[in-house]
C-alpha cells in the first residue's frame, strides 16, 4: 500500500466540475492533503514525499484544463505531481477517462491513488537515480532506468486494479477508466498507457519546424494483438451495424457491455474475457528539439489531429491558457464535425519541457483562420445519420431493443447520457438486459473473424 490513503476520511464537494478532497490521515508520515490554495488560482496540495499535487490550473511548466461535455457529469479526471517522489524537477502527469454508470468515481479514485503507488514503488526500487542509466540510455532494452520505471508502473497498475475491485463504495463491475500517465525526470520520459486516451510530443525537425510525434497507441479492440488476446479468452469483438467503425468488446453470451477499448481499470465483467489492466509502457530520451508533451482524453483526439493539437498549444500567448485553448478548439470542432452528437468530456494536461519562449511567430488568429475555421453550426444534410447519436466510445449498458421489431435500437435514457443515472443498477439487471438485447443487435465483425 505504501503511502496510500488507506486510513483516511474524505469529504467531497463539486466546484466547477472538479472533485475537491479534504483528507485527514492518522499517521503523519502518510499525509496526503489536497486543499484550496490561492497560488495562481489553482487547487493544489501536498502528496507523498513532499510532492505538489495539482488537479487543475497551471504552474511554471504545466497547463491543465477540463470541461464537461453534453452527456452528463464530467467523467474525466487529471492530476499533476510536481517534485514527484521528493525529487526536484521530476513530474508525474495523468489523465483518466471514466465510462459506465460510476465512471466518474472510478476515474477520480484512480487519479488519487495511482500516483502514490507508483511513487512508493519507485522508492522501494532504491529510488530513480541517474546512476542507474548507462551510455545506452536511448536503447530501452539495455537501459536499467527504463527497466526500473517499467517494473514500477506494471506493479502499481496491477495493485491499483486489485484495490479497485475490492473497493465496496464504487461500482466497477460495469464501470471503469482509461489512464494515460507520464513520468519525467531530467532527460528521461516514461509513458504508461491504458485504453484510448493519448499522449503526443511536440518536437522540431531538421528544418526547425514544429512537428508532432505520437507517444502512445490507442488501444482499441480491433488492433490485431488486442483482438487475438480477447478472442483467445472467449470475448467477442464486434461493431454495431449503425456504428461500423467502432469496434467493441462483448461478453461471450451476452450483448453487453460493448466497451470500445481493449484495456482499462475496472470493467470486471470483462476481465475474464480479454480485457486487461496491464499498461503499454514507452520510453523516450528527451533532446533539445523536444518542446512539450500533451496528454488528453479521446474527447480531444476524436475531432483534432496530432498536428492541430501541437499547433494550438504552440500558439497560446500564455502557457497558463494552453490547455484551455485546446479544449475550446476541440469543442468548436465537435460542433462543426458532429453537430447532432453530444460533445464528449475533454481533459488536457500540457507539460512544457523548457523555459518559456515563443514557439511560433504567427498569431492565434492567423492559425485559427488557416486550420480551425469551424462554423458553430453546419447543415444537417452534410453529415451521416449516425452523427445523431453519441460518439460511440463509451459502454452500451443502456441500449434497449424494441420488443416488436428487433432491428430497431433506441438510445436510453432519452437524454443520451452515458449511464450516469444508472448508479444503482445491479449486476443481475445488467445480465438480464444483455440477454434481452442479444437477438436485436446486428454486428459488423473484424475482417479476420471466423
Amino acid at each position: 500500500m505504501g503511502a496510500c490513503c488507506t486510513c483516511q476520511r474524505v469529504r467531497h464537494f463539486d466546484q466547477e466540475n472538479y472533485r475537491h478532497h479534504f483528507v485527514e490521515e492518522k499517521e503523519e508520515k502518510d499525509i496526503i492533503i489536497v486543499e484550496d490554495d490561492n497560488y495562481n488560482g489553482n487547487f493544489a496540495g501536498k502528496g507523498d514525499f513532499g510532492a505538489h499535487i495539482r488537479l487543475h490550473g497551471y504552474s511554471k511548466f504545466v497547463s491543465m484544463y477540463s470541461q464537461q461535455g453534453k452527456k452528463g457529469i464530467n467523467q474525466d479526471a487529471m492530476t499533476v505531481w510536481e517534485n514527484f517522489g521528493g525529487q526536484k524537477g521530476t513530474f508525474f502527469c495523468g489523465v483518466f477517462d471514466g465510462h459506465g454508470p460510476s465512471g466518474h468515481k472510478v476515474a477520480r479514485y484512480v487519479r488519487d491513488l495511482l500516483p502514490a503507488k507508483i511513487s512508493s514503488s519507485l522508492k522501494e526500487s532504491n529510488d530513480v537515480s541517474d546512476q542507474r542509466s548507462t551510455e545506452n540510455d536511448d536503447e530501452t532494452d539495455q537501459n536499467p532506468l527504463f527497466a526500473t520505471l517499467k517494473a514500477a508502473f506494471l506493479k502499481s497498475f496491477k495493485e491499483m486494479d486489485e484495490e479497485l475491485e475490492k473497493e465496496p463504495s464504487i461500482e466497477s463491475y460495469s464501470s471503469g477508466t482509461t489512464a494515460v500517465t507520464l513520468f519525467k525526470k531530467g532527460e528521461h520520459l516514461l509513458i504508461g498507457n491504458l485504453g484510448d486516451s493519448r499522449a503526443i510530443i511536440c518536437t522540431r525537425d531538421e528544418k526547425n519546424q514544429l512537428i508532432s510525434e505520437q507517444l502512445t497507441v490507442d488501444l482499441k479492440p480491433h488492433i490485431p494483438s488486442e483482438y487475438e488476446r480477447i478472442k483467445s479468452c472467449k470475448g467477442r469483438v464486434m461493431a454495431m451495424e449503425q456504428e461500423p467503425n467502432v469496434y467493441r468488446v462483448w461478453m461471450p453470451d451476452e450483448d453487453c457491455p460493448g466497451l470500445a477499448m481493449a484495456r482499462a481499470f475496472g470493467d470486471f465483467c470483462l476481465k475474464d474475457f480479454g480485457l486487461i489492466s496491464v499498461p503499454e509502457v514507452y520510453y523516450r530520451k528527451l533532446t533539445e528539439r523536444d518542446e512539450f508533451v500533451v496528454l488528453a482524453t479521446d474527447g480531444v483526439w476524436d475531432v483534432l489531429s496530432n498536428d492541430e493539437v501541437i499547433r494550438i498549444v504552440a500558439t497560446a500567448r500564455k502557457r497558463s491558457m494552453a490547455a484551455r485553448l485546446l479544449v475550446e478548439c476541440a469543442v468548436r470542432a465537435w460542433k462543426y464535425k458532429y453537430p447532432r452528437a453530444k460533445i464528449d468530456d475533454c481533459a488536457v494536461v500540457c507539460l512544457f519541457l523548457k523555459r518559456q519562449r515563443p514557439l511560433l511567430t504567427k498569431s492565434m488568429s492567423e492559425v485559427t483562420q488557416l486550420s480551425f475555421n469551424y462554423t458553430e453550426l453546419a447543415n444537417d444534410q452534410n453529415y451521416p445519420d449516425n452523427t445523431k447519436t453519441d460518439d460511440g466510445l463509451d459502454t452500451l449498458l443502456n441500449f434497449q431493443v424494441e420488443e416488436d421489431n428487433d432491428q430497431d435500437i433506441a438510445r436510453g435514457p432519452e437524454d443520451g447520457s452515458d449511464n450516469i443515472d444508472n448508479k444503482n443498477s445491479s449486476t443481475e439487471n445488467t445480465h438480464n438486459q444483455g440477454r434481452r438485447r442479444r437477438s436485436g443487435m446486428k454486428f459488423v465483425y473484424p475482417d479476420d473473424h471466423q
